[in-house]
């Protein structure tokens, strides 16, 4: 797989160089962490453990770790001009033992100043920070809190339909999408909760998403369906004796960015075979100078499945393309059925330190 990455990332390099110029750029988060106390789960075997990252299985445990959040990424874009161009993104992690993995590689044709369409493989924007979840230099925290960044499937390959206008003293942007993801074997539902090779099908997703700007406001709105297939160990899974189930998707984030006050917020239900699961987060951060300390809590309640974060953190930019990070991470397990085979807990309690440098370049 490494050599087919290598060889096709020359071949888009060269190809593209004789018609047109390409940009590289990159970005880097070097982190070690360790749990200092946990319960783990027993009913499961599982040690004390802080999952930091859910879709990659980003785990920490009471032996310091610099693999969970570790990552490097090369992006490259090819202008083709008038209005045609491509990219293509590259990263290794070291929750994935530093394989290097295409994450995006679309083409975009530009059809004005205000509307561009693109084909290919993105990351399925969520969240706020989906589309730039792996620049840990563009946020505060280590990595985007796990509560409410949980979700198993993170890319799609698909079209979507990107605007842009200025609506007064406002910037109104977004876009508009459609696709599906096929993930064999799904890494989270593999290696974590089912425990066995898991086939996760994420098929007619639609979706919305518009976000207004002015100043120091920012505000985001997002909407998706899609409809589920899963199997497990070859076996399809049936839910109420259905192959499919259909979920919705709702998001709301506000942001302020006021002189030296910086607050983050996002909440987020999804709607699945008429049950609601819950996520939220706020961060409260102030800055002095070049460092920002910074509170942050999170929260993620689908009525059995339930569990919360507070983190304490200090962000200093101490270069241009530079930040070192550190992080004090609470996490709370309240799943139902604690002790029995019925258990809802994903880790147990935790509580968990980690530091490290983001950078871009």
């Amino acid at each position: 797989m490494k050599y087919k990455q290598a060889i096709c990332l020359g071949a888009l390099v060269m190809s593209s160089a004789a018609l047109a110029e390409v940009n590289i750029s990159g970005f880097a988060s070097v982190v070690g962490g360790q749990v200092l106390e946990g319960s783990g789960v027993e009913e499961f075997g599982l040690e004390p453990t802080f999952l930091a990252d859910y879709p990659l299985v980003g785990a920490y445990t009471e032996e310091i770790s610099f693999e969970p959040d570790t990552l490097f990424g090369i992006q490259l874009s090819a202008d083709l001009l008038e209005g045609l161009s491509a990219t293509a993104q590259i990263v290794s992690r070291g929750a994935n033992d530093f394989e290097a993995d295409f994450e995006w590689a679309y083409l975009s044709y530009e059809f004005n100043e205000h509307w561009t369409v693109q084909a290919g493989k993105k990351r399925l924007p969520l969240y706020y920070y989906s589309d730039f979840f792996d620049v840990g230099f563009a946020y505060p925290w280590i990595r985007p809190p796990a509560d409410n960044y949980t979700w198993q499937i993170f890319n799609y390959t698909g079209v979507s339909v990107l605007y842009n206008y200025l609506i007064g003293d406002w910037t109104l942007t977004g876009q508009a999408y459609f696709g599906r993801e096929d993930d064999e074997p799904n890494k989270l539902l593999s290696e974590f909760f089912f425990g066995e090779p898991t086939r996760e099908i994420w098929k007619d997703i639609g979706g919305i998403v518009a976000q207004l700007n002015y100043e120091w406001l920012d505000i985001r709105l997002t909407h998706m369906q899609y409809t589920n297939e899963r199997y497990i160990g070859g076996e399809q899974v049936e839910w109420d004796g259905q192959t499919e189930r259909d979920g919705k998707f709702y998001g709301l984030s506000v942001n302020i960015d006021w002189n030296n006050v910086l607050l983050l917020t996002e909440i987020n239900r999804l709607t699945l075979q008429g049950d609601d699961l819950d996520t939220y987060l706020v961060t409260l951060g102030y800055r002095f100078g070049s460092v920002m300390p910074f509170v942050s809590y999170s929260d993620f309640d689908d009525g059995n499945e339930i569990h919360n974060t507070t983190s304490f953190g200090v962000r200093w930019d101490f270069h241009p393309s530079a930040a070192f990070k550190i992080q004090y991470d609470d996490v709370s397990d309240e799943g139902v059925g604690a002790g029995t085979e019925d258990s809802w807990r994903v880790a147990g309690d935790s509580k968990s330190i980690s530091l490290g440098v983001d950078l871009v370049f």
